[in-house]
């Protein structure tokens, strides 16, 4: 056989696990909390710029409270709030903008992945005076910029409350289930567009944005809930799929003071992906999208009289993303991100959506935007400038001059910066160390102090038989793909190994990342301990190598990410460490279809493979993603089926397994069925499992233990 070249950008070695008398990773383990790493406590910065709150839970005294620290010190200053006889224990919590006031959440239950109901107050943090909102589980309250009144979500109707006379005034009257919602998003916009509160107080209090969903002929959804009862129940929602009709959205402004409602009239406007107030309380600016999602357009709404007028436009041969890097300053100029020069970069516009410049430039992506600091003129913001599998956090000013590299060490660094932008705490991890919490100045990223670190972890894991990740580039159909190997630690060349694969390999997503190890990372070491070879390849279609890259698969998911695992698949056969005729594959959702094409499509080079939560068919996807990428189904029929398994399930020659949940809302089991009915129509044989009631995540309880012990059972017994 032919070796194979590898480019080596870098392999990490946990100098200490040598391979003598180490013990090896159990599942129990992995799914028992064994090796969690310790986080930073989520913090919000105070208005001054030198404090910080972080909200403390003690699960054993089943208590809570809201304490205050100093920046500089990190020592506690003081505790603002903390559960007592009268103040329930809370959960999270939100500040009024002047910080007089807090929003404590309690009794909160979810909804869907990111909808809550909870019960909620009000805490006067100057009179100790504590207000219960509503005696009914409610959604979304939001104090108004003076904290004098508050809004929230109820039944689908949006309320106001007065704080000071007490009194609560109902917005809307015709919210009601599967027909209207107002002030919240639907289901489809809250899983695609990543928001649940549709409403949003203007900078005065005067005014409500608000967002008003008709799902009346939105297509009905339901699933059987299996519980603990003598019968089962239809657990029922509205839900479009690809090429069937949305809610239709329309924007409305309600007036605080006349307590009337005005309609905003926006013509094209089929999504309404985000509002957001200016500065100015009588501006909104609101985002619109075609259905095709290659049009957005940024609207300015004149609160006055509700005309709109044009600020800047998006078009894009195939799709336009949604994001939150809108950031309005003093006068209403702003600054947006945009990939219009085929990476994603930072711009500049004036408040009439003229561009002043392109702040960041080159062939990288800007990954995330922390803020701007008007009076240095500063920008902050994380980028993939020093290679696409780090993370690194830089200043610049908003004519692109006085670049700064804040962070120092390479792997994935992000930054919470404080109000002011004086400090910001680093969050640092590599493949090869743990997460690193560092207090450093804003101004020139010097380190002010450690934090928290996670050396604890890396003294335990020092007992364990472990690997490190072999970072590497493969070339694959023209492409320079990103790919990782981890190999036994009495790795011998001269032998043979099974080679397992693992991808996701969504649309912009990565998992070849210079990153700690999840739980997932911590079954592959499981895995290569007991002698395989586990691999991941980042093929075309996934994130930060630019748009033409991650758009290459538009109108043909899983098409060319299936030519391309397959092609790195034969190409790492090639290595005479490699048994060629034990090649796996295995992912979750968008993943799982992957693993599923993967095993009919390449079945001369795939012997075994796992789908977990696959989808089968586009078809049975939301409209929102789907046809992002895809069109709809009437447009690109060819598209959505050719490379649906379930339309060729005779290809299937190896060993395959099939996991859902069966209260999955996002992948329906649904996709899984027709999977399993194609497979028995052709008499193949297959191995398939079902998780009563569980959701896209398949967890509760000892269930992704069980999980993951019948997936290692069977590659044990497969491959």
């Amino acid at each position: 056989m032919r070796k194979l070249t590898f480019l080596l950008l870098f392999s990490f070695l946990f100098s200490s696990f040598s391979i003598a008398q180490k013990q090896k990773i159990t599942l129990e383990e992995i799914w028992g909390g064994a090796f969690i790493t310790k986080r930073m406590d989520v913090l919000r910065s105070m208005k001054n710029g030198t404090q910080y709150t972080v909200l403390n839970r003690n699960r054993t005294t089943n208590s809570s409270s809201i304490d205050k620290y100093n920046y500089k010190t990190l020592e506690k200053v003081e505790t603002i709030v903390s559960s007592n006889q009268e103040i329930p224990p809370f959960t999270s919590y939100e500040f009024s903008d002047d910080e007089s006031k807090l929003i404590l959440a309690t009794e909160v239950e979810p909804i869907f992945r990111r909808s809550r109901l909870g019960v909620y107050y009000v805490y006067n943090i100057e009179s100790k005076n504590l207000i219960k909102i509503s005696e009914r589980k409610i959604q979304e309250p939001e104090l108004s910029s003076d904290g004098s009144k508050l809004a929230y979500v109820l039944e689908n109707n949006l309320y106001v409350l007065d704080l000071v006379s007490k009194n609560t005034q109902q917005v809307t009257d015709d919210g009601s289930y599967g027909t209207i919602i107002n002030g919240i998003t639907d289901w489809v916009y809250e899983e695609e567009f990543s928001f649940v509160q549709a409403f949003e107080w203007n900078s005065d209090g005067s005014k409500i944005a608000f967002l008003r969903f008709d799902e009346t002929n939105v297509p009905h959804f339901s699933m059987d809930v299996y519980g603990t009862n003598l019968y089962p129940f239809q657990h029922e929602f509205k839900y479009p799929k690809a090429g069937e009709e949305n809610a239709k959205v329309s924007l409305h402004l309600y007036d605080v003071v006349s307590q009337t409602i005005s309609d905003v009239n926006v013509e094209g406007a089929y999504y309404i992906p985000r509002i957001k107030w200016m500065n100015n309380p009588n501006f909104l600016s609101m985002q619109t999208m075609n259905r095709h999602q290659n049009h957005l357009i940024l609207h300015e709404v004149n609160a006055q009289d509700n005309s709109v007028k044009t600020l800047i436009e998006e078009k894009d041969g195939a799709y336009v993303d949604i994001h939150d890097n809108l950031t309005f300053l003093e006068d209403d100029s702003f600054i947006w991100t945009s990939e219009k020069d085929g990476f994603n970069h930072l711009y500049l516009y004036d408040q009439d959506g003229n561009l002043m410049n392109q702040i960041t430039k080159g062939p990288w992506e800007v990954t995330n935007y922390y803020g701007y600091d008007q009076n240095e003129d500063r920008i902050y913001y994380q980028s993939v400038e020093n290679g696409s599998i780090n993370r690194d956090v830089y200043s610049i000013s908003s004519s692109g001059g006085d670049k700064k590299h804040l962070s120092t060490k390479e792997g994935t660094n992000s930054a919470a910066f404080s109000a002011d932008y004086t400090y910001f705490i680093n969050t640092y991890n590599s493949a090869s160390i743990p997460s690193e919490y560092t207090l450093h100045k804003a101004s020139n990223g010097k380190k002010v102090k450690d934090i928290k670190n996670n050396a604890a972890l890396l003294t335990k894991l020092a007992s364990y038989e472990l690997v490190s990740k072999e970072f590497s580039t493969i070339n694959i159909n023209g492409n320079d793909l990103n790919m990782w190997m981890m190999k036994p630690a009495d790795f011998d060349e001269t032998k043979q190994y099974p080679l397992l694969m693992f991808q996701y390999s969504g649309p912009g997503s990565q998992q070849v990342a210079n990153r700690w190890m999840g739980a997932n990372d911590y079954w592959h070491q499981l895995l290569v301990s007991e002698g395989y070879i586990v691999v991941c390849v980042d093929g075309r279609g996934t994130g930060l190598k630019g748009s033409d890259f991650k758009k290459v698969t538009y109108l043909n998911l899983v098409k060319y990410e299936t030519e391309d695992q397959i092609a790195a698949a034969k190409k790492l056969s090639e290595l005479p460490y490699i048994d060629e005729d034990r090649t796996g594959i295995w992912g979750w959702s968008f993943g799982g279809h992957m693993s599923t094409n993967c095993i009919l499509k390449g079945n001369d080079v795939f012997e075994t493979a796992i789908a977990v939560a696959p989808v089968t068919s586009w078809r049975f996807y939301d409209t929102i993603y789907t046809e992002r990428f895809m069109r709809t189904p009437q447009e690109n029929p060819d598209g959505y089926d050719n490379e649906s398994p379930f339309n060729y399930p005779e290809l299937l020659k190896g060993n395959y397994l099939l996991v859902h949940g069966s209260g999955d809302d996002n992948v329906h089991v649904q996709n899984s069925m027709r999977m399993i009915e194609a497979l028995i129509q052709e008499n193949k044989a297959f191995d398939w499992a079902v998780y009563p009631d569980k959701n896209h995540g398949i967890y509760g309880g000892n269930t992704r233990l069980h999980l993951y012990t019948k997936m290692t059972k069977f590659i044990r017994e497969k491959l």
